[in-house]
């Protein structure tokens, strides 16, 4: 009894396509293992040079979301591959103090947080919308549930994101297409560990109610559930996956 339902969750996504940006690193490329690991076929985007498949992706698209002429054709590839499953990852940032904001950078961070999720999405319900059946996970962030000084640009995107989602659940969860968004909150990546060092991880981390940093595999596991079949009535939500930090 306990292997045939260990098995069922091993496969969960079995002749399923999955479209997961930003998959080159830290929690996308999580993402994008926990898909191929149940069964999916995987395509990833990232900056740079087209990839060959590797352990992370079956297919890679190379795209930088700074570029709109790239988003769109981020875009048409997608609308081509008719992916069952489209995550949004991909995202940029940059703290300022709100007058010190560079207009262009936040053109920039809107255009790579929100316009270009908004594209893929326009790109992937279509082919959705003819099989009865999609699942859309756009990931935020903590910072589109609460914000702080210096995070206006991000916030805004987050904000937006959030708002774009819950817009879609409205309009096609009728189509059998499910959209949710999730915020993450301070998450064990190279990127973390980079920008606040030993000592100010430490700091974060007692603020913290669970005491600690959330792990990748965490975040995976969530998206994974929210992009499967079991997930049939929950829509149009942005669920913080934070150790309780954004309710207390």
């Amino acid at each position: 009894m306990w292997s045939s339902w260990l098995k069922r969750f091993e496969v969960r996504f079995i002749n399923k396509k999955v479209f997961v940006t930003g998959a080159s690193r830290g929690i996308g490329q999580g993402i994008a293992e926990a898909f191929r690991a149940e069964g999916a076929w995987v395509i990833g985007t990232r900056t740079g040079e087209q990839c060959a498949p590797d352990e992370v992706c079956n297919e890679w698209f190379s795209a930088d979301f700074t570029q709109l002429e790239q988003i769109a054709a981020c875009a048409e590839f997608v609308r081509k591959t008719s992916p069952d499953v489209l995550v949004n990852n991909a995202g940029i940032n940059k703290n300022a103090p709100f007058v010190d904001i560079d207009p262009d950078m936040f053109r920039t961070i809107q255009q790579v947080n929100v316009v270009a999720p908004f594209m893929l999405c326009q790109a992937a319900i279509p082919s959705m919308k003819q099989k009865g059946w999609g699942r859309i996970v756009n990931i935020s962030s903590i910072w589109g549930k609460i914000s702080m000084a210096h995070r206006a640009s991000y916030s805004a995107s987050k904000f937006a994101l959030d708002g774009m989602t819950v817009a879609l659940a409205a309009e096609h969860s009728i189509d059998g297409i499910i959209a949710n968004s999730i915020a993450p909150g301070f998450i064990d990546t190279d990127l973390t560990h980079h920008m606040l060092g030993d000592a100010g991880i430490k700091a974060l981390v007692s603020k913290v109610p669970a005491n600690r940093l959330g792990q990748v595999s965490e975040i995976a596991r969530l998206v994974l559930w929210l992009a499967s079949e079991e997930n049939t009535f929950i829509a149009g939500q942005n669920v913080a996956i934070d150790g309780g930090f954004t309710r207390v």
